[in-house]
């Protein structure tokens, strides 16, 4: 199963893809609004009753995890990190990223606060 064509699975706690990782001057990391809602409408949603479709998802990138949020003027497949928070150079670069599935991604929300950690 494709999780939105940008995920597949990986393990039992993740599923991994390629996104471009650009570094940005804001206090969260953010990917395209439409692709946050659908990726998160597919792992996070039970399917039943209204659902939120904001919730953070959970990325791990460059060693660290985030909470990763939608954000209308990011392009398409592209995913900004707080340059506070990053310490990879050679950004930006298409990056393999691991995506939390569910109960996990719960569980590091739970640990952490924004971004996810370190």
């Amino acid at each position: 199963m494709l999780l939105y064509s940008m995920f597949e699975p990986f393990s039992r706690a993740y599923y991994v893809g390629r996104l471009y990782v650009e570094p940005h001057g804001g206090e969260r990391a953010v990917i395209q609004r439409t692709q946050h809602e659908r990726v998160n409408e597919q792992l996070y949603a039970s399917g039943e009753g209204v659902e939120r479709l904001d919730s953070p998802l959970v990325m791990k990138v460059c060693g660290s995890h985030f909470a990763v949020h939608g954000d209308d003027r990011v392009p398409d497949h592209t995913l900004y990190l707080p340059e506070s928070h990053l310490e990879e150079e050679g950004l930006p670069d298409l990056k393999e990223i691991l995506l939390a599935k569910a109960d996990h991604a719960s569980r590091l929300l739970d640990i952490y606060t924004e971004p996810a950690g370190r």
